[in-house]
């Protein structure tokens, strides 16, 4: 889509000379930006670098500690999200903040109801919610419960909630981390609709791919510091990537070959339900042998989510079996799934994979608190705990910010993965599942998450991957398997995957 430009003489926003301090930690330091009327601009940074700090004082969620900020070229004090608010300004983070037992509508319109006397008006709540979304081709069901429907679709909720309270301005934190590609082409195609209708769009993303394709500029951030700012236009995936990390990042995966072993995990005839009760995964059988990455490629929704909570012991089915090294582990608890060899990247790092008031060095050790070298006769040896979390940051390039001992809800997202991902490589399982294990980190991370997943496999260790990037599952992947509609419909040799074909086969067609 062709890009245009509304009125690029006065900036909607400006940054000037923005730092902010934690204590002794600086996580910005004299950051500069400048956005423009119906402009997408990229914020680009590693994770920890910064972006989401900055975009928070835009948002009146914090304060800088110097530096001043300018909304249509007059200087603002954002002491709350109210006052960015009113100053026109809105913000969909990267966790969405929404009720879920409620509709979309009451979403929406949360705290700004129309009142017809001193009741709610809520008939004309929904009309005006129509309206809107009408408006801006953003296509909702009114009246669906927020539990109910896609993340897609509660992204697009949290849009229309700011555009429902005046947003001219509209801060996107890492608006494609759980999307499906599908959506993202759809994202990408609403966020161009909203900027020729002159919004302004600060797309904060670690993305190069969607930056090229939606961006007008970017702005790039490397350890809380002002890299530059670019003409997206003028400038390779390759050149913002060696801007955001300082050198040069390898985008293909090096992979030796491997003659795989023995079957480790042996999935057979699985069914089991969703959360609402109707059968997703329909007689689903999978094989994954040692020294073999086998990619799990589909479609959100069509039971891969279902099948890894079964075989992590989350999820109980409804009948099948499920062997690793053996033992069946079906239905069975996820610690018996752990202590027969099953380690896990979960899809949701934050309600599965972390808990989010533990310190890092606590969350690094979950699984085995209760052994050597962590603890003696149940009291633990907090020396081992953090000498081993010290190690772990630094193999892993964790940025815990200022101590080993912060909460992990305090990590940006990326961070929180590192996390997961250091714990579950160190455990050294036979098995390892990786379900979105990039989801959002940056390319230096990305480079070095890939490079752990292919060591594992080159170690003899058999590796399930799921996820909803193609072009990972392509690369990384011996073997795909492609499951569509509760079944793995078809498998074939990753070097011998077309990116059309199996598109087709996730949509439930035939290969040619």
């Amino acid at each position: 889509m062709s890009k245009e430009y509304v009125d690029m003489n006065t900036p909607v926003v400006e940054m000037r000379d923005i730092v902010k301090r934690f204590g002794n930690f600086t996580a910005n330091d004299g950051i500069q930006l400048t956005v423009h009327k119906g402009e997408i601009h990229a914020i680009l940074g590693e994770n920890g670098a910064g972006k989401s700090t900055l975009m928070n004082q835009l948002y009146g969620l914090i304060k800088p500690t110097s530096g001043d900020i300018l909304v249509n070229g007059k200087k603002v004090e954002m002491n709350n999200p109210k006052d960015a608010i009113d100053a026109g300004i809105g913000m969909v983070h990267q966790h969405f903040m929404l009720v879920q037992p409620f509709t979309v509508t009451e979403n929406i319109v949360l705290g700004t109801e129309p009142r017809k006397g001193i009741s709610l008006d809520m008939e004309t709540a929904r009309k005006n919610v129509v309206e809107l979304s009408e408006r801006y081709g953003l296509s909702i069901d009114p009246d669906a419960k927020i539990e109910d429907i896609s993340v897609g679709m509660q992204q697009r909720v949290e849009i229309l909630k700011a555009l429902y309270r005046g947003a001219d301005i509209l801060i996107l934190d890492e608006p494609t981390s759980s999307l499906t590609p599908q959506e993202i082409v759809e994202l990408i195609e609403i966020m161009h609709k909203l900027a020729k209708d002159g919004k302004s769009i600060i797309l904060i993303t670690h993305k190069l791919k969607e930056i090229k394709e939606s961006a007008d500029f970017c702005t790039i951030i490397r350890l809380g510091k002002y890299i530059g700012t670019v003409d997206v236009d003028t400038v390779t995936e390759s050149d913002l990537a060696s801007m955001m990390v300082g050198r040069n990042v390898t985008f293909k995966v090096e992979k030796q070959e491997m003659t795989p072993g023995e079957v480790v995990l042996n999935v057979e005839n699985l069914h089991c339900l969703d959360y609402r009760g109707v059968e997703i995964v329909k007689g689903l059988d999978l094989q994954v042998r040692r020294g073999e990455i086998v990619g799990i490629a589909g479609i959100d929704g069509n039971g891969q989510t279902e099948l890894v909570e079964v075989i992590t012991g989350l999820r109980k089915g409804i009948s099948g079996k499920v062997f690793v090294n053996g033992t069946n582990v079906f239905n069975r608890s996820p610690r018996f799934g752990y202590n027969h060899g099953v380690s896990s990247i979960p899809a949701d790092r934050q309600k599965h994979g972390l808990v989010l008031d533990f310190s890092i060095e606590d969350n690094l050790i979950l699984q085995n608190y209760g052994k050597d070298p962590f603890s003696f006769r149940s009291i633990l040896k907090r020396d081992a705990i953090f000498d081993h979390a010290t190690s772990s940051i630094e193999q892993f390039d964790i940025r815990p910010g200022s101590s080993e001992k912060r909460a992990a809800r305090t990590l940006s997202g990326g961070n929180q993965q590192k996390v997961i991902i250091a714990r579950e490589v160190q455990n050294d399982k036979d098995l390892l599942i990786a379900v979105n294990p990039t989801r959002g980190l940056d390319v230096g991370a990305i480079e070095y998450v890939h490079k752990y997943i292919v060591d594992q496999r080159n170690k003899g260790k058999a590796v399930l991957l799921v996820s909803f990037e193609l072009d990972e599952i392509m690369s990384l992947s011996d073997i795909i398997d492609v499951i569509f509609d509760g079944k793995i419909v078809a498998s074939l040799p990753g070097k011998e995957a077309d990116e059309n074909e199996l598109g087709l086969m996730m949509a439930g067609g035939k290969k040619s």
